[in-house]
């Protein structure tokens, strides 16, 4: 699964910059890197000390030519981040020198590294685990800080030491079990396995405990899609705009103005909101309306969040009765748009026609909504409360997975013993748990999975 040889990828996003870095790591880098490095200093790189940078050029020994000048930092295994020799090479910012400098290292033997293939070496060297080095991906990828502040949790281990910690509980039940099979002249099997449904019981809950932070840890980490819906003409886009506090949707007085469906991305109470502004729902003859429409119902059923605007200023029409009975018991927000202009709508009227989150009234021309918003974006994500705990939280939605078909083969353990089954089967289901919560953390992953998953890795990283 692992190949013991020598890579290097460019590091720095590609462009003109202050400075731009390729990263060379493997058993071969220091005396690599060392036959196109020229400093005063005649002492080998690798025996130069850990952890120190060094000042001289790079030269192509061929034509004896000088590409730039450079920084090297030098990282002796294990203490580096794929924890193998580790060369960074920090070169003047462009596409030129990076790109010459990487050439000389592959005609020197050095191998392009493949994507996330220096994080997927700190994970096979065990330096990271699994879901440290799915962190990693999320820390690259963070919008907000609370998205940032949950995957630099789970880099030092949150979620880590939680599976450790049942995994070893799960394997010493099943060596017990296993020692009643081995001997089952001692007739002790009711014992044990009451002994085992006791200690099962706490994980269980603790297992309930964690999974129910995956809502909100998604929430947290993916952000959350905000659909605003309503006819044409009611106010979605003019409640864009004040969201935004921009221009981005246009706004006129002619119906269905938006046709397509309109994405940007915000932030409100530290969570990132995809919000997404619909074609105004109503029949019409217009193909491209249409398909904006067909769009919108779409959405809503994605949605995490539905903003439903509704002009209070008229009395309902037929379109917005049916627009209500659409997104009646989902997460939706039906916002009284108009105020200003006098009321036409109740708010009690609105509420006997299905179940709603909450019904407010705003006036989004005068740049109303987001105090609304945020009042709900807390709720949905927080439960009320304004920040996060401390405590680990899931939001990966293949541990997710995982850790549900976990908690499934542990409750058919408990079953099997309330049945009466033989040891064996329980001890069986409890395996399948510890191979489940196993493959959360990489100790009993296919290859095959840990390539797709590490694939989606940058290159350089």
């Amino acid at each position: 699964m692992y190949i013991d040889d020598t890579i290097a990828a460019i590091a720095t996003p590609p462009g003109i910059g202050g400075v731009g870095i390729i990263r060379v790591s493997g058993k071969d880098s220091f005396a690599i890197v060392n036959t196109l490095f020229k400093s005063a200093g005649t002492v080998p790189l690798g025996e130069r000390p850990n952890r120190t940078i060094q000042y001289g050029t790079i030269v192509d020994s061929g034509s004896n030519k000088t590409i730039d000048e450079v920084l090297l930092l030098l990282m002796h295994g294990p203490h580096s981040y794929t924890a193998e020799d580790v060369v960074e090479i920090q070169c003047h910012g462009g596409i030129v020198p990076v790109r010459q400098i990487l050439k000389l290292l592959v005609n020197q033997g050095v191998r392009m590294a493949e994507a996330g293939e220096f994080t997927k070496r700190a994970f096979m060297n065990g330096r990271i685990d699994l879901t440290q080095a799915e962190a990693i991906i999320d820390i690259i990828e963070a919008k907000t800080e609370d998205s940032l502040s949950l995957a630099v949790a789970q880099l030092d281990g949150t979620v880590s030491k939680f599976v450790s910690d049942v995994r070893e509980q799960l394997i010493a039940m099943i060596a017990h079990l296993e020692v009643t099979i081995d001997y089952p002249e001692e007739d002790i099997e009711d014992v044990t396995s009451q002994e085992v449904r006791e200690q099962l019981e706490p994980i269980l809950t603790h297992m309930d405990e964690l999974l129910a932070t995956a809502n909100t840890g998604r929430l947290i980490r993916d952000g959350i899609m905000t659909v605003i819906v309503g006819r044409p003409n009611a106010g979605k886009s003019s409640l864009m705009n004040a969201l935004l506090r921009e221009n981005r949707a246009i706004v006129t007085d002619i119906p269905g103005t938006t046709r397509d469906s309109i994405e940007e991305f915000m932030t409100i109470e530290g969570i990132s909101l995809r919000l997404i502004d619909t074609a105004g729902i109503r029949d019409t003859d217009d193909t491209v309306e249409a398909l904006g429409v067909e769009r919108a119902r779409q959405y809503i059923d994605k949605a995490d969040i539905v903003l439903c605007v509704i002009d209070a200023s008229t009395p309902l029409t037929d379109e917005e009765r049916d627009i209500l009975i659409s997104v009646s018991g989902l997460n939706t927000i039906v916002l009284l748009n108009k105020f200003d202009m006098g009321l036409a709508v109740s708010s009690e009227s609105i509420a006997s026609m299905g179940t709603f989150t909450a019904i407010e009234t705003i006036s989004a021309k005068d740049g109303e909504g987001t105090a609304v918003l945020s009042k709900w974006v807390k709720e949905l994500v927080y439960g009320g409360q304004v920040k996060q705990t401390n405590d680990a939280m899931i939001s990966n939605v293949r541990h997710i997975s995982l850790m549900e078909q976990a908690k499934g083969q542990i409750e058919q353990a408990i079953t099997s013993i309330d049945a009466g089954m033989p040891v064996d089967f329980i001890a069986t289901d409890l395996r399948s748990a510890w191979e489940l919560l196993g493959d959360i953390t990489g100790d009993s992953i296919r290859e095959s999975m840990v390539d797709e998953l590490f694939s989606r890795f940058c290159l350089g990283k």
